[in-house]
């Protein structure tokens, strides 16, 4: 259990840095394209280069219009932002001393509802409005698989916490 402890520990950490990354870069991104701060038109007018902060030196390339900067760039930022904070709550579920909580049952239960619920609804939307290429239908069934695992592991844990609870009476 050591070891488990010890990934999940690192994961947790690296997870939280990737979403704050990502809510970093939508919070930058608003503004830039609210403001028109550190943004250079390209390629006629049709493309966009977020620049890195007080330089000319492009950051993001984006298409210049907005059903492409809401579904395919605002979207994505900030979905996976949600996902990566959503994935470290999980695997703090796993270093704590107590592994079978209500509270760790929560986690678990907000993570397959997000993977499960979220991709799908997203892309689809999108398409309307936007191409979507066929990858994409590929990470919707990635990120429904990962959320069928967790939605077994949440029932393993209730189970776990119903034994556990069980246990505590007799004692």
């Amino acid at each position: 259990m050591n070891q488990t402890k010890i990934i999940s520990r690192i994961l947790y950490y690296i997870c939280s840095v990737v979403s704050a990354g990502y809510f970093i870069i939508t919070i930058y991104s608003v503004f830039c394209l609210a403001t028109g701060f550190a943004l250079t038109p390209y390629g006629g007018g049709k493309y966009l280069h977020i620049n890195f902060p007080f330089t000319e030196k492009p950051f993001l390339n984006i298409d210049d219009n907005y059903p492409y900067i809401i579904f395919c760039f605002f979207a994505v930022l900030l979905s996976y932002g949600i996902f990566f904070w959503v994935s470290a709550l999980v695997f703090r579920v796993f270093f704590q001393k107590k592994l079978f909580t209500a509270n760790n049952i929560r986690l678990l239960t907000i993570f397959y509802r997000y993977n499960i619920f979220i991709p799908l609804p997203l892309v689809i939307v999108a398409s309307f409005f936007v191409e979507v290429e066929s990858i994409i239908w590929g990470l919707v069934f990635i990120h429904f698989m990962l959320g069928i695992f967790c939605l077994f592991l949440a029932n393993i844990f209730k189970q776990g916490l119903h034994l556990q609870n069980e246990q505590d009476l007799f004692i």
